[in-house]
């Protein structure tokens, strides 16, 4: 019983850890965009959002590595998915005098978009990457290089996306005084912290698994993910006070991406084959709730509802949960 207890406080720590680490994540990003001259919307997608995912990258890395477990690696980086778009709930619950949507740019409909592509051939991969389509080169899925020159794509297209917003604008963003080094510095010591922390969760999940006999895929999506997700909770609650609502969902969208090239880097590290084979297909599941929950802020944003229910949240918050919902309770139905 007290081995039991133990193992949740564990998880309990490092969730507190990361959650303290978040704030000076998006305090030197902010400094670094200041410094540069480079849009909010731009640091957010790429800097923020690489950080934020930090934990994702190390739990998968050592998860397919030393813990053993491929499955806590796929479950936190597809549920880490999911919980980013969740949190756009928690966004639209913020922002009480109007709905969320109706003040974000429409830019991100790109990264959103790219992110709808890498998610879905995700979710095929792991329904269809077996057997006689487990096609590898050495014990490299051949695919991965395909997520990973999507992810670069999605980049570059954001990046000059953005610079041409920047040059139609009568208003671009320029670089001020402030010291670059030290906001480089700043961000690397809370991002050092944030990968400590990140290694030892995949062995809290395998406990986990082992003292509730939960399978570690439903283990990996939910708590797991939960977990390493903490990140962009506090971006959003950071953002939110700064009124940095783009640089928030640049965060989000951003980390999104970043959670699907972690799984290709996840499958070169892992040596025993390819991990899309080796995996429950069963995340296939959070993949495809992560395409609808994409399409649903996608329509938000083009629609830009009003509507909101008890003056907090809106139906795209509802469809959001619902979604959310849905997907946990199948993943709980399988992984018990």
């Amino acid at each position: 019983m007290t081995s039991n207890i133990l193992v949740w406080l564990q998880l309990g720590g490092c969730a507190l850890v990361i959650f303290l680490a978040g704030p000076f994540l998006v305090h030197y990003a902010e400094r670094i965009s200041t410094a540069t001259g480079l849009s909010q919307s731009w640091i957010g997608l790429f800097l923020l959002a690489t950080a934020t995912s930090l934990p994702e990258l190390v739990t998968g890395i050592s998860s397919v590595t030393v813990a053993g477990a491929p499955d806590i690696a796929v479950g936190d980086a597809l549920g880490s998915c999911v919980y980013n778009l969740l949190l756009l709930v928690l966004l639209d619950a913020f922002t009480r005098d109007e709905s969320v949507y109706g003040r974000i740019d429409q830019r991100h409909i790109l990264t959103a978009g790219f992110g709808v592509v890498m998610l879905a051939l995700v979710g095929m991969l792991m329904l269809v990457a077996r057997d006689d389509l487990d096609l590898r080169l050495f014990h490299v899925s051949i695919y991965s290089p395909f997520l990973i020159v999507l992810y670069f794509v999605a980049m570059r297209a954001a990046f000059f996306y953005d610079k041409k917003l920047a040059i139609m604008s009568d208003d671009p963003p320029s670089p001020t005084e402030g010291s670059l080094g030290g906001a480089v510095r700043g961000y690397a010591m809370a991002a050092i912290v944030v990968v400590t922390v990140g290694i030892w969760l995949p062995f809290i999940g395998q406990q986990i698994a082992q003292i509730m006999a939960w399978e570690t895929s439903f283990v990996g999506t939910l708590f797991i993910a939960g977990t390493t997700s903490l990140p962009e909770l506090v971006v959003v609650i950071t953002a939110m006070r700064l009124g940095r609502i783009d640089m928030a969902i640049a965060g989000l969208l951003g980390s999104n991406l970043f959670d699907i090239l972690i799984i290709a880097l996840d499958d070169i590290a892992y040596t025993d084959g390819s991990i899309y084979a080796a995996v429950s297909p069963v995340h296939a599941v959070s993949a495809l709730a992560a395409v609808m929950m994409s399409g649903i802020f996608t329509v938000a944003l083009l629609y830009r509802p009003g509507n909101r229910f008890f003056g907090m949240i809106g139906w795209v918050s509802i469809a959001l949960i619902t979604v959310f919902l849905l997907s946990s309770y199948i993943l709980y139905l399988q992984g018990v």
